[in-house]
């Protein structure tokens, strides 16, 4: 099982977290993921000071840029999957 969340913070918020959150719940259903990733949103993370969205994976902590959250998706947490 893949451990993925998403901070939905004030600072992540602000940083596109939503759309973050939206395309990660459309790539796991598409790809049918739902008995794969242990999906959630949670708050702050720490890197508030840093450019982005904070993401965790496998309790490795990431920031990214929202406009990019299918990219690492598919980078990140597809290979995760096959790991796993």
């Amino acid at each position: 099982m893949v451990n993925l969340s998403v901070c939905i913070g004030s600072s992540c918020y602000v940083n596109g977290s939503h759309n973050v959150v939206q395309t990660f719940l459309h790539l796991i259903e598409d790809n049918g993921l739902n008995d794969l990733i242990d999906f959630k949103a949670t708050f702050c993370m720490g890197n508030c000071k840093k450019e982005g969205v904070s993401v965790c994976l496998n309790g490795e902590i990431f920031r990214i840029d929202a406009l990019k959250a299918r990219e690492f998706f598919t980078e990140k947490v597809m290979p995760a999957i096959n790991i796993s």
